[in-house]
């Protein structure tokens, strides 16, 4: 449960009124002191986030988030803070106070959530305060159109129940995504390429590289992994062809030179394309980097905010990259972690440039390239890009057909 990713785990959010009980609800489902308790209103400010497991599910990340009725300057903010969270969010649940009722907030959050086709449970809290009868949950449920679960966050009264309703509307997490699973058979070897510089991490493989390698082994194949300048020695030592080979997308030249064709080859950030966003997005949005015009705006996201060491792919990499492609003079702007421009700022981009997303959890991933798509800004992630600058990108396409069929066409 402590070793799972969070940007792997069911993101479950807490939304409500202010002094609704959001925070003693959290603290009551994790049977722990994790969300500040006050009396006044407000408490909350920025979303709060813990790890913790509900049976059947599996780990999970609760959210709880500031009142959606804040009130003010910095409560503008704050309820900016609580919108934002439902771009990430895969399971809603809204409490409403069992002694003030439903308001027009509860009604107007709901509809948010609804339009972003989140499952919501209800929650009817404090009933320690005020025990509202069956028949007067049955009008609130009749009137909002969700089911609700009445509980006492005080004295855990209907907690169970709880837990158990948002195990019943909680997506079904039997069907899963695959990095590389569909791509591959019981005992295909599957070597992947891992370049150790200065910006690796020491002692650890990076997150998608540790993924994709559990993703093999759950799909009974043999991961095999290498740097770069023992792939050769590798491929030659092997008993029997590999099924494909996937680099870290900086390596991706010297990959291909050594790679015989015969042998698929794809990247990381290509996978985590198709596993977290949408590939064939990202391919389109690669073939705007030579319509780029002189002072067009371009904006690279991340979705971390790890330590940048000089020559960081995304602060100087990337833009020489582009420059060099386009021949333009162009203006760069840079985001990280939850950052991410609003529809009206988003006008202003002729591309966007974003990372893998290992960080990020495929609701929010899925979120971002839809807002873009949505805004008509083309969007390409890092791996996608390099591929495209280096040469190298259709060859990394050919388990994808469709997305290489966009990519090659006119």
């Amino acid at each position: 449960m402590q070793q799972t990713p969070r940007s792997n785990r069911l993101h479950i959010s807490i939304f409500g009124r202010r002094n609704a009980g959001k925070s003693s609800l959290i603290n009551a489902l994790t049977n722990q002191d994790i969300a500040l308790v006050s009396n006044v209103a407000g408490t909350t400010t920025d979303p709060v986030y813990k790890a913790m497991e509900i049976l059947p599910i599996g780990p999970v990340v609760l959210i709880d988030t500031a009142g959606i009725d804040d009130e003010g300057d910095l409560g503008e903010l704050r309820v900016k803070k609580t919108l934002q969270v439902l771009n990430k969010t895969e399971l809603a649940v809204l409490v409403i106070s069992a002694v003030d009722g439903v308001t027009d907030f509860d009604k107007e959050t709901l509809d948010r959530i609804k339009d972003k086709k989140i499952p919501v449970v209800g929650v009817i809290n404090k009933s320690d305060e005020k025990n509202l009868s069956d028949d007067k949950i049955s009008d609130i449920q009749d009137e909002l159109e969700i089911e609700f679960v009445k509980v006492s966050s005080k004295t855990r009264e209907g907690i169970d129940n709880l837990k158990n309703s948002i195990i019943k509307h909680s997506p079904n997490t039997d069907i899963e995504k695959k990095i590389v699973g569909d791509l591959i058979e019981p005992n295909d070897y599957v070597v992947l390429v891992t370049p150790i510089d200065k910006a690796a991490p020491k002692g650890r493989l990076i997150l998608p590289q540790q993924q994709t390698t559990r993703d093999i082994i759950d799909h009974g194949s043999i991961a095999i992994i290498t740097r770069e300048t023992e792939l050769e020695s590798t491929l030659q030592d092997l008993n029997k062809k590999p099924k494909i080979v996937i680099t870290d997308s900086q390596a991706f030249e010297k990959v291909d030179k050594l790679t015989p064709k015969d042998i698929p080859m794809t990247s990381f950030s290509i996978l985590y394309a198709r596993y977290k966003a949408d590939l064939e997005e990202l391919v389109l949005g690669v073939k705007q980097i030579e319509k780029l015009k002189e002072n067009d705006n371009v904006l690279i996201c991340e979705g971390c905010t790890h330590h940048r060491q000089e020559g960081d792919i995304g602060r100087d990499k990337i833009p020489k990259w582009i420059k060099g492609m386009c021949g333009k003079n162009l203006n760069f702007e840079w985001t990280s972690g939850v950052n991410y421009p609003e529809p009206d700022e988003m006008k202003k981009y002729s591309l966007i440039v974003h990372c893998g997303g290992c960080m990020l959890n495929p609701k929010e991933m899925e979120f971002r390239v839809m807002q873009a798509r949505e805004n008509r800004t083309p969007i390409v992630n890092y791996g996608i890009l390099i591929g495209h600058i280096t040469g190298v990108l259709e060859r990394a396409l050919d388990p994808f057909p469709v997305a290489k069929e966009l990519y090659i066409g006119e």
